[in-house]
């Protein structure tokens, strides 16, 4: 395993962390036992994973308080990334967030605090202000953001430092690459991978869009009736889509590796990448992306995926919002 500063912070994280959304069941995700969350915490200690990513918004804080039993007695080995809601970015409510984080995680600190979304109704230098002074009083240890376009990047890079922009980016969601991802490292902020393996379509799960279920199918790589949760009114890439998998799943199987081995390997390759968020219920789908851990891909299969899935790339474009032809990102 890897492990890589956050920003220009003593914060050391594994290239890959365990996204933790799924702790909270609920609708999104289906029963989910608390003993199997806690195992899959267990078992990502085991094999190298320090990196924990959650948010008050999984499951009404049910995430970070699963997460938070599941770290009882090993919290100094583990690293703590949350999120504070669009809606409390007024300092007092940003302030009572950040408690009530920190009491559903059992912690007295959470290592990187993040704004989940940009909300331009609120004085982004009002949130910071209340940002570091709750960084200066040690509540928090670093700040970052998640889903922030270029503007929304550098307005908040003004006013403070930011490790970490936590975004969409796979093979096939690659609209960062257009301006996001530059700026980000030209600022040396860190990226945090959401969604490293397009909801398991770079796992090798579907060969056809007829396949795929309407929670993924209402992205912008699909047809606007595809699904009936859409929220776009694009016609999507489906063909194209379609024909980067099968070839990707090609590659992979000539060099003799599983689909999702390849794309994840391909995306810890890729500059700027602090850290990817892997989906595991228990502890044994935290074992099976143990090879993902330990690849190395040779620089002409790097280029050999990056030319495959550049079809679908040039069709993205830069809109990195996955579900809305207007992008929410600024």
């Amino acid at each position: 395993m890897k492990y890589i500063n956050l920003g220009n912070t003593d914060i050391k994280v594994s290239q890959f962390a365990l996204g933790c959304w799924p702790f909270a069941g609920g609708d999104i995700w289906g029963h989910q036992e608390d003993s199997d969350s806690i195992a899959a915490v267990a078992s990502s200690l085991e094999n190298g994973i320090n990196f924990f990513d959650t948010a008050p918004g999984y499951g009404d804080g049910r995430s970070e308080e699963v997460l938070g039993e599941a770290l009882k007695g090993n919290r100094d080995g583990a690293v703590i990334a949350t999120k504070v809601p669009p809606a409390d970015l007024k300092p007092t409510n940003l302030r009572k967030a950040c408690e009530d984080s920190l009491k559903r995680l059992k912690t007295e600190y959470i290592d990187l605090y993040q704004i989940h979304w940009p909300n331009h109704d609120i004085n982004i230098e009002d949130t910071v202000y209340e940002l570091n002074k709750i960084l200066e009083e040690g509540k928090i240890r670093s700040i970052g953001v998640s889903n922030f376009g270029i503007l929304d990047l550098e307005a908040i890079l003004s006013l403070t430092k930011v490790v970490a922009n936590q975004l969409p980016y796979n093979g096939i969601w690659r609209a960062i690459e257009f301006e996001i991802k530059p700026l980000c490292i030209a600022k040396s902020t860190g990226i945090i991978c959401y969604s490293p393996l397009g909801q398991g379509l770079l796992a090798g799960k579907y060969n056809s869009p007829d396949e795929v279920p309407d929670g993924v199918s209402r992205s912008r790589l699909f047809h606007k009736t595809r699904s009936p949760l859409c929220r776009h009114n694009e016609e999507g890439c489906e063909v194209v889509l379609f024909d980067a998998i099968r070839q990707v799943n090609q590659l992979a199987e000539k060099i003799n590796i599983p689909p999702a081995v390849l794309s994840l390997g391909w995306l810890k390759n890729q500059e700027g990448i602090s850290s990817m968020l892997i989906g595991a219920r228990n502890a044994e789908e935290v074992k099976l992306n143990k090879p993902t851990f330990e690849i190395k891909l040779e620089r002409d299969v790097l280029d050999q995926f990056s030319k495959l899935t550049e079809p679908v790339k040039n069709y993205i474009g830069s809109n990195p919002d996955m579900w809305n032809p207007e992008s929410q990102y600024r």
